[in-house]
């Protein structure tokens, strides 16, 4: 396919995308978010006074700090236009969008293919689609995350200096910190990423300093509020404060290694998270919360139609996600500076993750959403696989495109709020009466 003719096709696969994104940025309610409500009274109380609260004062108050600053700025110099918070996560999105299309690019200036299908497969994720439209700190975060790992992994040009892209990614990690604690994750990763690759080329001091120099600028910059809370409350992450008991009673109460292994057939039958095999399965869960909306924030809770949407939808998601995984594993084995921090990243996130919901044995925490600072990695690895498959040969070319098409005209269903389903009640599931079996 001619470059020209690519760029055509990515603009018919990419608008549909666009307008659902701004279109959920207009029409989907501004408290219906997770945590929405809880984080609009944070966002309007800084409206009227600049001053940081204590971990304890509410349910937001323990988060850290940047994207509620952010939005009471934007609301106090543009107006209380509520809509204004929406269309900021839509607009960093599709910075993240625009990343690892560049990133791609950078790594295969050969290919410009395999950079559209980067950007259309996020486009069309799901996750990223619902966090677009919420008030909720988990774009800003997955922005950060992206801009951090950006630096350290995309090649070079023109021999950019080290020390550059050490501040660069030290300072987009650092705010991925003030964003969300697991942007922790993208400053470890990034100087593992920076200390080893100068290690195998023989700068050793080179290496050590430019991770040294990435994590204390990330440090600096992000760091303060958590030595914060380790002073007010002996942690630099409080937990099961006051303001939270209401999650305390959530089920399942409680976590086993089983849990960790169970991939239920009612991940892709009945995908929402309190069917009772679900309860029990902390990666059939995430993956119907990446790849379908089984909290139920954006469809109705009881209908037969949605759960086929559903069955279907997580049915053709093996796909690219299985690309992402050999991907991912074929990364590994080559070591390369891009690779390096990419692969770091997603081991790091998954296992932080694992551990975050052993800690916290509730299911409202398991979201695929929480990994959106994978979409850089998710980006570049499922897209070199599937460009792989693509060109086998003609056969297979038509099969996966029309399943990724499929895919796509399913998201776009579930994903664009109001179009094919209405939700008139509260969003989320109600589990006050659920237990565990």
């Amino acid at each position: 396919m001619s470059p020209a003719r690519a760029r055509l096709a990515f603009g018919l696969v990419a608008a549909p995308a666009l307008l659902m994104r701004f279109h959920n940025a207009f029409a989907y309610p501004a408290g219906w978010g997770f945590d929405a409500s809880h984080n609009w009274r944070y966002i309007h109380a800084l409206t009227r006074s600049w001053q940081l609260p204590t971990a304890d004062a509410a349910w937001s108050t323990a988060d850290p700090p940047l994207f509620f600053y952010l939005s009471a700025l934007l609301l106090r110099c543009a107006g209380l236009e509520p809509v204004l918070i929406p269309l900021l996560n839509t607009l960093l999105g599709l910075g993240v969008v625009a990343l690892a299309m560049r990133l791609v690019r950078r790594a295969a200036p050969a290919d410009p293919e395999r950079a559209l299908l980067a950007g259309a497969l996020l486009l069309y994720l799901p996750a990223h689609v619902h966090m677009s439209a919420m008030v909720n700190e988990e774009m800003l975060a997955a922005f950060c995350t992206s801009v951090a790992m950006f630096s350290v992994a995309a090649p070079r040009e023109g021999g950019s200096r080290s020390i550059r892209r050490a501040l660069w990614a030290g300072a987009a990690s650092g705010a991925a910190m003030l964003s969300k604690a697991s942007g922790a994750l993208a400053a470890v990763a990034g100087a593992g990423a920076l200390a080893w690759s100068g290690w195998r080329a023989g700068s050793k001091r080179a290496a050590l300093r430019s991770g040294a120099i990435l994590l204390a600028s990330a440090a600096l910059l992000g760091g303060w509020f958590y030595a914060r809370n380790q002073l007010a409350h002996g942690s630099p992450l409080p937990s099961r404060l006051p303001a939270h008991a209401r999650m305390l009673g959530m089920p399942p109460g409680e976590r086993g290694v089983l849990d960790y292994l169970r991939f239920p057939l009612a991940t892709f039958t009945d995908p929402q998270l309190l069917h009772p095999a679900l309860l029990r399965s902390v990666w059939g869960s995430t993956y119907a919360t990446a790849w379908f909306d089984a909290h139920r924030y954006f469809l109705p809770t009881d209908s037969a139609p949605v759960r086929r949407l559903g069955t279907l939808l997580l049915t053709l998601a093996l796909l690219p996600s299985a690309a992402f995984c050999v991907g991912l594993a074929r990364g590994a084995t080559r070591r390369s500076a891009t690779d390096a921090p990419l692969v770091l990243l997603t081991l790091l996130t998954l296992l932080a993750y694992a551990a975050y919901s052993w800690r916290n044995p509730w299911f409202a925490v398991l979201k695929g959403t929480a990994l959106l600072g994978l979409s850089l990695p998710y980006a570049y690895y499922a897209s070199e696989v599937l460009t792989r498959w693509l060109r086998r040969s003609r056969l297979a070319a038509f099969g996966i495109g029309a399943a990724l098409a499929v895919l796509a005209l399913c998201v776009l269903l579930s994903g664009t709020f109001g179009l094919a389903f209405e939700r008139s009640e509260l969003p989320g599931l109600r589990w006050e009466e659920v237990r565990p079996t």
